[in-house]
This record gives structure tokens, C-alpha cells and sequence, in this order.
């Protein structure tokens, strides 16, 4: 098999399992579901270290511990990487402390084909973070599942239209897709706030449209801004209509320093 093997544990998150094990049920814990339904279509995780987002993403996960879940679509911005298009990895699985998960490979194709733009490669997921981190929270929740790893090299309109039709077209009711994100980064606290108040309006509006505009026109930030679009329209097609925002914090809240933060958000878009 052709592994991707972890390449952030001991520094993302712990590298020994019982201790990642331990860290990620401790906020699974902490955390109440604002909501109730059996109808997830996706989530909106962060994806900074855990010690700064885990508590932020487990407001997401929590909700889909117990659920009947086959298959998840990842969606990950590039950092380290450009190019153009949508990368799923050409490989068998990810592996991460907690185990191997292995790539649907029938629903990948089916989600490259007939695209100009999504293609099969290693494009963004050598090194990538943003991707790994949300695994362990997953393995921690579901009991048995394959993964779609999608790295978006470029997040302009067009590609993330494009990803959005093709999700639309595989996710059933055994299918979730996580949109990996973090929001404004290094801005004080009470500028990051008013930043992030913009994605997370147009998330409870669920209004991609809208924040799709915002951030072209840079009046709010997330680094995974095109996945949490994709995820949303492609929502919009099959008939979920539902999106609330679960949870805000800030790298301030862990640190203590408000003067330049990071800030993390985590959603659920779900139907009636």
C-alpha cells in the first residue's frame, strides 16, 4: 500500500497515541452538541495545534460521534503548496498514531471524472497539516470509514464551483465532508473578532454567495475559505439549507496574549 504518513504528530498534536487519545476525548468532554440531528451533511473544523483549536473542532466532532458514517470528504487549503485545481490523493491511505484510513478510491474517481480541474496526485499532501489534523478527531468518533483527502491548491471561484458540483454529485446519506479552516490570522483580538464576525454571519445565513463576495473582497479571512464554500454550495444542491456555527475561540484564550491571535471556528450544515 502507498501510505501518507503523519506529518505533523509531535508537533500538531501528540504523537503517542494514548496520549492524542486522551487529549482528544478530555475535549470531546468539555463540549455540548448545540444541536441534534441525524441529518449532517458536513462540518467546519479548525486546524491549528490542538492545544490552541482541539476544544473549537470538538464542538463539530461531537456531533458525529455515534453516527452511521461511511465515507468523509476531506477539504484542505495548501499552505506549503500552489497550484491549480483540486488534488485528492493518489495513494491507498493516511496513517496518523491512532491507525491507517484507508482512501475510497471508487468515490474519488467518481469525483475526478468528468472534471477539468480535480485530478489524482500528491499535489498538497506531502507536508500538509490542515488535512491530518482533522483524522484523529475522526478516528476518535467513527467506528469504521474511508476517507476523499482533498488538498484545493488554488481557491478561486471557478475551481471551488467546480469541487462543489462534483461533491454534490457522490455524497449520500453514509457521506460527510469536513471543510478545514482557521479564520483571521495575527490581527488583535477585537479586530479578529470583527473579521471573523463576517464568516460566521454568512455561515448561519447559510450564505455562500455572500461569503464567497466577502472574501474576494477581503473583508473577512479563513485560510480554508473555498472549502467551507464548496461544502456549503454543494450542501445547497442536494437540499440542506441549515448551517450554525458551533463554536469561535481565538489562540488568545490558550496563550493569554489577545495583541495577535489566530482565530478558529467550527460549524455543522445539516437538514430538516
Amino acid at each position: 500500500m502507498k501510505i501518507r504518513p503523519a506529518a505533523v504528530a509531535g508537533y500538531f498534536y501528540p504523537g503517542d497515541p494514548i496520549k492524542l487519545l486522551s487529549q482528544i476525548n478530555k475535549y470531546l468532554s468539555q463540549v455540548v452538541s448545540k444541536i441534534s440531528t441525524n441529518k449532517i451533511f458536513g462540518i467546519v473544523s479548525p486546524h491549528a495545534g490542538y492545544q490552541y483549536s482541539g476544544l473549537t473542532a470538538a464542538y463539530a466532532y461531537n456531533i458525529l460521534s455515534d453516527k452511521f458514517i461511511e465515507n468523509v470528504i476531506i477539504i484542505s487549503p495548501s499552505h506549503r503548496e500552489y497550484f491549480p485545481g483540486c488534488c485528492i490523493y493518489a495513494g491507498d491511505a493516511y496513517s496518523t498514531p491512532l491507525g491507517i484510513v484507508e482512501v475510497n478510491k471508487v468515490m474519488s474517481r467518481v469525483i475526478v471524472e468528468g472534471s477539468k480541474n480535480i485530478f489524482f496526485g500528491e499535489n498538497g499532501h506531502k507536508l500538509e497539516h490542515a488535512l491530518e489534523v482533522q483524522i484523529p478527531f475522526l478516528q476518535s468518533v467513527l467506528s469504521d470509514f474511508s476517507i476523499i483527502p482533498i488538498v484545493i491548491g488554488d481557491q478561486s471561484k471557478i475551481f471551488v464551483d467546480e469541487l462543489a458540483e462534483q461533491l454534490a454529485k457522490v455524497v449520500d446519506e453514509k457521506t460527510i465532508i469536513v471543510a478545514s479552516s482557521d479564520m483571521s490570522h495575527f490581527y488583535s483580538a477585537e479586530e479578529a473578532n470583527r473579521l471573523d464576525s463576517v464568516v460566521e454571519e454568512n455561515i448561519n445565513q447559510f450564505n455562500y454567495d455572500g461569503l464567497q463576495t466577502a472574501l474576494d473582497e477581503k473583508k473577512c479571512e479563513a485560510c480554508g475559505g473555498g472549502p467551507i464554500v464548496s461544502l456549503m454550495k454543494a450542501a445547497s444542491m442536494k437540499g440542506y439549507k441549515n448551517s450554525i456555527v458551533l463554536h469561535r475561540s481565538d489562540s488568545g484564550d490558550e496563550t493569554g496574549d489577545k495583541s495577535e491571535v489566530v482565530g478558529y471556528l467550527s460549524a455543522v450544515i445539516y437538514g430538516d
